[in-house]
């Protein structure tokens, strides 16, 4: 009955992943069948996680992700969980080969959360973004690429590229909650009680030098992956082009979002050119 047990977390994954990003549900759904539960497993796994060390303020958020913590690499040994998102995870963890360096690089980075608020170097700035963000691309092409080794080491420059440039977005987007609400800074020489259109753009165009080396790898991708991975990038390129043409002073003090209709519209002409051998 373990098969049933296995099923059930799945679909839990599945539904965090719903719940929580209707952008990253909907790419994840373009996915081909035979990836797309792994996808959500990896979600729901991230997405608790950072649930933990964002959230859960009224909690005690250490004991908490040590729980989680201890948790995870129990049901890495034993393969198995009663925790239904962990369950899933490792059973994707084991599947595909997942390096379990890649895990701990993302749990360090969720233990920064916990108490770092100022990121103050550039190597401070990259170390926390490749143990939040970058790693979680090469999981993601672990199985898109089905264990093929060479394409896996051909792609990972892309894979992180395109990991860091969703994760500087979303910096940007929610700079008010991060600043004035968790207190933290995450971009280094960045005064953001001056936050101005200078600091603006200097952070844009670092994100979309990302974006213009995660495309050259998107566009390699195994068709399985393409158009899933292809809509995604262009749900955020479709964010920070907004994020471009809002005021640095509407930054600070809102959410920027993009509408569900602008979201349809950028994953039906997605369809179009994959439709037509574009991708």
């Amino acid at each position: 009955m373990k098969q049933l047990f296995d099923t059930v977390s799945e679909d839990c994954s599945k539904i965090v992943t719903q719940s929580y990003s209707t952008s990253f549900s909907m790419a994840t759904k373009m996915l081909h069948s035979s990836i797309r539960n792994h996808i959500y497993n990896i979600y729901g796994f991230v997405r608790f996680a950072d649930e933990i060390v964002d959230s859960f303020h009224d909690y005690p958020k250490k004991e908490l992700l040590d729980r989680f913590e201890t948790d995870l690499y129990h049901s890495l040994n034993k393969k198995i969980s009663l925790n239904p998102i962990l369950n899933a995870f490792q059973n994707t963890v084991h599947e595909f080969g997942i390096d379990h360096k890649l895990i701990a690089a993302f749990m360090r980075s969720m233990r920064w959360d916990l108490e770092k608020k100022v990121y103050e170097t550039e190597q401070e700035y990259k170390d926390y973004i490749y143990g939040s963000a970058d790693v979680v691309g090469l999981m993601c092409l672990k199985i898109f690429v089905k264990g093929d080794v060479e394409q896996y080491e051909s792609l990972k420059p892309s894979a992180m590229a395109l990991g860091s440039a969703f994760q500087k977005v979303n910096f940007l987007r929610d700079l008010k909650k991060d600043f004035q609400d968790l207190e933290r800074t995450y971009f280094p020489n960045v005064n953001f009680n001056q936050f101005d259109e200078t600091s603006k753009s200097a952070i844009i165009k670092e994100i979309e030098n990302d974006f213009a080396i995660a495309l050259e790898g998107i566009f390699k991708l195994p068709t399985e992956a393409r158009f899933g991975v292809y809509t995604a990038y262009k749900y955020y390129s479709k964010l920070l082009a907004k994020l471009k043409r809002t005021p640095s002073l509407n930054i600070q003090q809102t959410r920027i979002r993009v509408p569900n209709y602008q979201k349809m519209t950028v994953f039906a002409r997605s369809y179009v050119k994959y439709r037509l051998n574009l991708l």
